[in-house]
């Protein structure tokens, strides 16, 4: 959005370049008229190598007061030489003249605050509503402390913590379980289920977050608007992702030598839809209060929800699925019962696509979103293959595969959302801000010269002690003939920190790419983050666990 004057001259490039109407072949300042319902571009300007700023000014001095608000449409060379000219990495001063209503009918759109009104137009589909009558945002842009960081990551992190060091415990019962004996899929699918409901989960909490910190959330009934299309879309995902998960698992159980049964290939779709659907259904209003909680009383909703939803389902999951597997699997003869369930997932599937189609923060969603979460899914599957051969192989490893995964997946969740969030605010999608590489040395992304280290060296210092505490406490609660000792808590803490600085960099190549080519990693980035955490964290579980028995200090004796 850019204020014209009310003005007789015609608005020009700094260089002279005239702005011309794309419809029009009229003066377009002579019809308010035109100005207000037409889009201006700009053609291709050739700048003298002098020019390091490009600015729109007007001609004429004898300019009113009076200001028109025009939208214009630039195009892609235009929009990258504004973004070019936020180059002040040393810090330069601008002009007075230059900034926003500091001059008289020189308008630049070269400072911040107009990348971040253009940006937080994109992300909002109804961004008008937060301008002010000049044009400019009311949006603030929060920065917080580092205190401030570790005091909001850290509660939320260890209640995540004791959330997957549970669904560890559930999962070493479960896996004695009938259904899980002699339906062996369901053991595969349950390392993929868990990445499924958390990357469900993770998606609808950072774009929440980001719409919180844009500040879209002050009206009642846009939040509203908010709330149901986004439990819609996630219901639509789980049931379509279930659907997917369970005949990845049927494909891989015969690879592995397990005959095929169709009961048990209902069982396992069913079984599957009725855990996504419900747990997503349940920790999805849980998020949803705590991102307006944390919103409401000056707290950042990224540092907050995205770890909770990143692992404190992973109990929640984990017991619902056991539980639904095994009822189920009581009834197998009476095959009607799993028919009817389906029916009603696949009636329900209409009435979710009408409310998110309708809905215009989740009707982009659900047509781009499917790739990353489809592909997230064969990721997590492989961490699945991975815990099976585990289990059988290295007793008491089931305790400890949830809680790498699940720690992994919450730190790098809470980096992720936070970056997503920081270029929503101070940039266009398919720009990169100044300061910002796709590709960096990990030690830039990890503890010095990225915008992002700061928050990256507070997560993998919280890792440490974090999993210190985790892996006692998983010990304790491990009810198999196992004893803890230094060289497998050695092993543990530091196959885990590694785990963490992997997913940080990644996160950091990921979702700076995805912004360069105009994916938005609000809804992209952290399927495939957390289904490498799965995977990496599985196989570099079970390195550790080689290493032990390698040397003769086993963790469990059979």
């Amino acid at each position: 959005m850019v204020a014209f004057p009310d003005s007789t001259a015609e608005p020009t490039l700094a260089n002279g370049t005239d702005l011309t109407s794309k419809n029009s072949d009229a003066h377009p300042v002579n019809d308010s008229n035109r100005i207000r319902d037409e889009a201006f571009t700009t053609p291709r300007v050739t700048m003298p190598n002098t020019k390091d700023t490009y600015t729109l000014k007007f001609d004429d001095d004898k300019i009113n007061d009076q200001k028109l608000n025009v939208d214009i449409n630039l195009e892609p060379v235009f929009v990258k030489k504004v973004a070019a000219g936020l180059k002040t990495s040393g810090g330069d001063k601008t002009d007075k003249k230059d900034a926003p209503g500091g001059g008289h009918g020189n308008g630049s759109l070269s400072s911040g605050s107009s990348i971040v009104t253009i940006s937080s137009d994109a992300a909002d589909p109804d961004a008008e509503r937060y301008k002010d009558p000049n044009g400019h945002d009311k949006k603030n842009i929060r920065n917080e402390k580092w205190f401030h960081t570790i005091f909001q990551v850290s509660i939320p992190f260890f209640i995540a913590g004791m959330g997957t060091i549970g669904a560890g415990r559930v999962l070493t019962i479960a896996k004695d379980m009938p259904a899980f004996v002699n339906v062996p899929q369901l053991l595969i699918l349950t390392t993929a289920l868990q990445g499924l409901k958390g990357n469900l989960d993770m998606c609808l909490a950072s774009r929440l977050c980001t719409q919180a910190n844009l500040g879209n959330m002050k009206s009642r009934r846009e939040i509203v608007k908010m709330i149901v299309g986004n439990i819609a879309l996630v219901q639509i995902q789980a049931i379509v992702a279930a659907v997917c998960l369970s005949l990845f698992g049927m494909i891989v159980g015969m690879f592995n030598g397990n005959d095929f049964e169709w009961n048990h290939a209902l069982l396992l779709a069913v079984s599957c839809m009725c855990t996504a659907t419900s747990s997503c259904f349940i920790l999805d209003f849980l998020m949803i209060a705590v991102i307006m909680l944390s919103y409401r009383y000056k707290m950042n909703p990224d540092n907050l929800a995205t770890p909770l939803a990143a692992s404190i389902g992973d109990v929640v999951s984990i017991s619902i699925l056991s539980t639904i597997a095994s009822e189920f699997y009581t009834r197998i003869e009476e095959v009607w019962v799993l028919y009817l369930v389906f029916a009603v997932f696949i009636v329900l599937m209409p009435i979710w696509i009408v409310i998110v189609l309708k809905n215009k923060y989740t009707r982009n969603v659900l047509k781009s979103g499917w790739v990353p979460i489809l592909s997230a899914l064969l990721i997590s599957g492989g961490g699945g293959l991975v815990l099976e051969k585990m289990i059988n192989e290295f007793p008491g490893s089931e305790a400890f595969q949830p809680v790498i995964n699940g720690i992994g997946g919450n730190l790098v969740s809470v980096q992720a959302s936070r970056m997503s969030t920081m270029l929503h605010q101070s940039s266009i999608m398919g720009i990169l801000p100044p300061h910002d590489k796709i590709w960096v040395f990990p030690w830039t992304a990890l503890f010095v010269g990225s915008p992002y280290a700061k928050t990256a060296r507070l997560l993998v210092t919280m890792a440490i002690p974090g999993q210190l505490i985790f892996v006692f406490i998983a010990d304790a609660l491990n009810p198999g003939d196992c004893q803890l000792h230094a060289y497998f808590v050695i092993s543990y803490i530091v196959v885990s920190v590694v785990q963490v600085m992997i997913l940080l960099y990644v996160a950091h190549i990921i979702i700076h790419a995805m912004w360069r080519y105009k994916i938005d990693p609000d809804n992209s980035a952290i399927p495939y983050l957390t289904a490498l955490g799965d995977l990496s964290g599985s196989l570099l579980l079970a390195l550790a666990f080689v290493f032990v028995y390698n040397i003769n200090k086993p963790y469990c004796v059979e």
